[in-house]
């Protein structure tokens, strides 16, 4: 891993891998979303309301996974130093948190006709308010870091305690009773019809490639103002 902590050789990696993920990622996010509300029949009781899951679902799993990411990125910066690890935690937390918005924006587009109210306080969605709020929390923090592109030790502790509302969410509807479905993929399997989990899973990698390029974009930019700040630190003292 610490192979990979020099600057130089992680950006020899990084532009090309950018727009490697981004335009495949953009077409088929955009190739799945044309074919689930194009191609896929409607669905039997919710119509075709219950296509929004091809943005709301992958939308869902990307906001977990990006805190997933800060929590292991801060795990790595504080026991092993890693000098990339807060700067990948912080490039993380922005797009995770727009991905979360999107989630709870979508999610309730779809549940005003099926519950018949724009939100209910219920843990699958108020777990999820919590983290679109943990994620905007974390983004302050790192911003009144002093370090141009890392992050605090106070924001990576943040990160790591953060992780305890992920398997919250996770395992919400199963604690409480919730108007929210109960989780259709699972380790052992789908519920969800053929022609549904098909454009979902080619959404879900769209989504995640666009993800991790936006990531990628977003650490070699801090990468770039961290070289900047340290060329006029240097000019400074001359």
């Amino acid at each position: 891993m610490h192979r990979f902590a020099n600057p130089a050789r992680f950006l020899s990696i990084a532009k090309p891998l950018t727009p490697v993920l981004f335009w495949p990622g953009l077409l088929l996010a955009l190739g799945a979303c044309w074919w689930g509300l194009t191609q896929v029949p409607a669905e039997r009781l919710q119509g075709d309301t219950v296509k929004i899951l091809f943005v709301h679902v992958p939308a869902a799993w990307l906001g977990m996974a990006g805190w997933s990411g800060i929590a292991i990125a801060s795990i790595v910066q504080l026991v092993w130093r890693h000098p990339l690890a807060g700067v990948s935690a912080r490039a993380i937390a922005v797009p995770g948190a727009a991905f979360a918005a999107i989630c709870l924006i979508t999610g309730s587009i779809w549940g005003r006709p099926a519950w018949g109210t724009w939100w209910v306080w219920d843990g699958r969605l108020t777990s999820m308010l919590v983290l679109f709020f943990l994620y905007l929390g974390y983004i302050a923090l790192t911003n009144a870091s002093s370090e141009k592109g890392s992050v605090s030790r106070t924001a990576a502790v943040f990160g790591i305690i953060g992780a305890v509302n992920i398997p919250i969410i996770n395992r919400s509807v199963v604690w409480w009773e919730s108007q929210h479905q109960k989780a259709s993929i699972t380790l052992s399997g789908s519920s969800i019809d053929a022609s549904y989990l098909w454009p979902l899973l080619v959404a879900a990698v769209g989504f995640s490639m666009l993800f991790g390029a936006i990531v990628l974009m977003r650490m070699r930019t801090a990468l770039a103002e961290i070289r900047i700040e340290a060329r006029m630190r240097r000019m400074a003292e001359e």
